[in-house]
């Protein structure tokens, strides 16, 4: 265990600088933002990422750095945790550690988990559902250890539902894995027996409660998270050769080339070894059921996410540990599997080096590289706190409120993460979450109004206030990295012409 040990206190050393040198990421700056706003469901993702936001920050938006903190604690377990989730499935403690290992490395994992993102929740509930359930169809059937990791596994998949709805395949995978071990030949072995007990079907059912406040807060709304992910978002979608490049080189920057070929030969592994045994069924299952579906909406979709198939290949290092352990010869050899570990690394440092030292910047037009969006915003934050001065307070002793404003969520996301107690408006061009928290017909009445913006968006505002005139002139931070020009922030304060009229009347 020691290279895995090390590696890990590295890694962290490594997180923890970066948690003390980097803002949120414009998604984790939405999450953060949720933290404020509690509700079961959001358009995007289910609600457990922002109950864990407001817990982070006691109540409120937690700091990046302290958000960062907890995540690079959580990041640096996972790899243990596929340790014992290959040691559950029967593994060797030699490949187990060298999966895990492996595991860590991969520039998807190191770098991915040290966000505050729903992937952060749903990766190690999602190896823990995989562990326990290993664990109770290898136990005595209906002994307390056996019923109790069922139970459990069946309990964390519904979690991980919560965390993202990618968790319901999970639930959909063990479902059909314990049918099929249950009707499996010989019947009597101890995992076809566990699978036919209520153990299994109770801890899924458990699961399924935990979904309850979801579907019921959909389900009165008209199901705005299903209509948002897979309508509105989706506009100009369809099977095309673009989607197909996106997956593919997607896969082999998240993951590195050599690791996506190890990954397909332990898929190739899987698929053919699938009636082995009930654990490998089982492995098999939680795999296919959830990568299947993936990988099609993945092709389908013109605005994919690499990450996204990445739930279903969790599986695949537990496997091929379990396999090395049954027969050496299916082990990649020592020299691959160096050569594998050593270019995955090679591309963590390089994603880490992108993100963490400035002169990266110069490689990269500044309005197209997305590590510049970690940066700035507290400059800008400070430009917005002396705008709404011009307006004397936030909150005037005649209630007029100074609302802020954005053209697009991810703009308005860092706004409010870095404003918790401002109400923030958006003008995104399809609906989105600012809509509930601050209506747009709100916003357009106000008495003053802070339109802030950045490189990527054009426009002063002024189109969306028709009602409104501009106060003063448009206050300008520039933002440096590198020596060189990253990114530019614009503010433009308006009044509500109306309100101003009906207050010199008084």
């Amino acid at each position: 265990m020691i290279p895995l040990v090390a590696l890990s206190v590295l890694v962290l050393f490594v997180r923890l600088y970066a948690a003390g040198q980097v803002g949120f990421g414009d998604s984790e700056a939405l999450y953060a933002s949720w933290a404020i706003y509690p509700q079961p469901a959001y358009l995007d993702h289910p609600g457990l990422i922002g109950l864990v936001a407001r817990g982070i920050g006691d109540g409120s938006i937690p700091t990046p750095a302290r958000a960062h903190f907890v995540t690079s604690c959580i990041a640096t377990l996972v790899p243990f945790l596929v340790y014992a989730a290959a040691r559950a499935a029967s593994a060797g403690k030699r490949p187990a550690m060298l999966a895990a290992l492996l595991f860590a490395v991969i520039p998807e994992i190191t770098i991915g988990l040290f966000a505050l993102t729903p992937d952060l929740l749903l990766a190690p509930l999602w190896i823990g559902a995989i562990a326990l359930a290993c664990i109770g169809l290898r136990e005595t059937p209906n002994e307390s250890r056996s019923a109790s990791a069922l139970v459990g596994s069946g309990l964390l998949a519904g979690v991980a539902c919560s965390a993202k709805a990618t968790g319901v395949l999970l639930v959909i995978g063990l479902a059909v894995a314990y049918a099929s071990i249950a009707r499996s030949k010989p019947t009597e072995s101890n995992a076809a027996r566990a699978a036919r007990t209520v153990w299994p079907w109770a801890g899924l059912a458990t699961g399924l409660v935990i979904l309850t406040p979801i579907v019921l807060y959909e389900t009165k709304l008209g199901f705005p998270m299903l209509r948002h992910r897979l309508v509105a978002t989706q506009v100009g979608s369809g099977f095309s050769l673009r989607n197909l490049g996106g997956v593919v080189g997607g896969q082999l920057v998240y993951l590195s080339p050599l690791v996506v070929w190890v990954t397909v030969k332990a898929a190739r592994d899987l698929v053919r070894g699938r009636h082995d045994d009930a654990i490998t069924r089982l492995l098999f299952y939680v795999f296919a059921i959830p990568f299947v579906p993936l990988v099609l909406f993945s092709l389908w979709s013109r605005v994919a996410e690499p990450h996204w198939i990445t739930p279903a290949l969790l599986v695949l290092p537990i496997d091929a540990a379990r396999r090395a352990s049954q027969n050496s010869a299916r082990a990649i050899s020592k020299r691959m599997y160096f050569a594998t570990t050593s270019v995955a690394g090679v591309f963590t440092i390089l994603a880490h080096a992108w993100v963490l030292v400035p002169s990266a910047a110069n490689f990269l037009d500044p309005k197209f590289n997305i590590a510049n969006e970690l940066y700035g915003w507290p400059a800008a934050l400070k430009a917005v706190h002396s705008q709404m001065e011009v307006a004397a307070t936030p909150f005037d002793p005649k209630g007029r409120e100074v609302m802020v404003i954005g053209p697009d969520w991810t703009v308005c996301a860092q706004l409010q993460a870095g404003l918790p107690t401002v109400r923030v408006g958006c003008a995104t061009p399809i609906g989105d979450d600012f809509d509930r928290w601050l209506p747009r017909n709100e916003w357009r009445r106000a008495s003053y109004v802070l339109f802030v913006t950045d490189n990527r968006f054009g426009g002063d505002g002024s189109a969306l206030l028709p009602d409104h005139v501009r106060l003063s002139q448009s206050s300008r931070v520039l933002f440096m990295r590198g020596g060189r020009l990253a990114r530019t922030f614009e503010l433009f304060l308006y009044e509500n012409r109306a309100s101003s009229r009906l207050d010199n009347q008084e």
